[in-house]
């Protein structure tokens, strides 16, 4: 895998964001809790959602437990690459400071998408082993316009909103390793128990 894994998709974004935290637990783990993890079961990232819904006059959706990816499929993201265990790399097209954003998967063609007035966006959720019990669990996410004016008006959106976007994955990535790490620990201990009761 590539150092830049967005590089095929958006080599020249016009906004790029990135996160890192290390994970005590292995990398399979890790990306096993990541894929299905329930993004709005952390209160904060819902009522950040639910904020940005009232400044822009959208519409409420109702609250519905959700795996993480199936969540961002039902929205429209299109998967662009996955190497279970290590890496998924979702991407649309949308109009992001439209109340209500409709994301447009284009799997087939994305480096090549070019509609006016639109943005791509591409993001990975990566799994980096770094030891045996050691994982760096990282999200990156990048926008690119396909024109000048989408590009202008993209950037004031920007300006403002990611003063929320950005406190979504400061939150996300903890929650995530926070469920990993018991989910490890819980294995590790039944394995534990199930040892020492065995006959000697």
């Amino acid at each position: 895998m590539s150092d830049d894994p967005l590089a095929p998709y958006i080599p020249r974004p016009d906004a790029r964001e990135r996160f890192s935290l290390v994970v005590r637990a292995p990398a399979h783990v890790v990306y096993g809790v990541a894929t299905t993890f329930d993004m709005q079961s952390v209160p904060l990232v819902r009522g950040i959602i639910r904020v940005r819904e009232r400044l822009l006059g959208g519409r409420a959706r109702p609250r519905v437990s959700t795996a993480f990816l199936d969540e961002l499929r039902s929205l429209g993201w299109a998967c662009l690459l996955e190497r279970p265990g290590h890496i998924v790399i979702g991407g649309a097209s949308c109009q992001p400071w439209l109340a209500d954003v409709v994301f447009v998967p284009v799997p087939g063609a994305f480096q090549t998408y070019a509609e006016p007035g639109r943005v791509k966006i591409a993001w990975t959720l990566e799994t980096i082993a770094d030891g045996p019990e050691r994982t760096v669990l990282a999200t990156e996410t990048r926008v690119v316009a396909t024109d000048p004016a989408a590009r202008a008006r993209f950037l004031r959106y920007w300006r403002w909103a990611r003063f929320g976007i950005v406190p979504i994955r400061w939150l996300l990535l903890p929650a995530i390793r926070a469920a990993a790490e018991r989910a490890w620990q819980a294995g590790s201990d039944s394995a534990s128990g199930g040892a020492s009761s065995a006959p000697g």
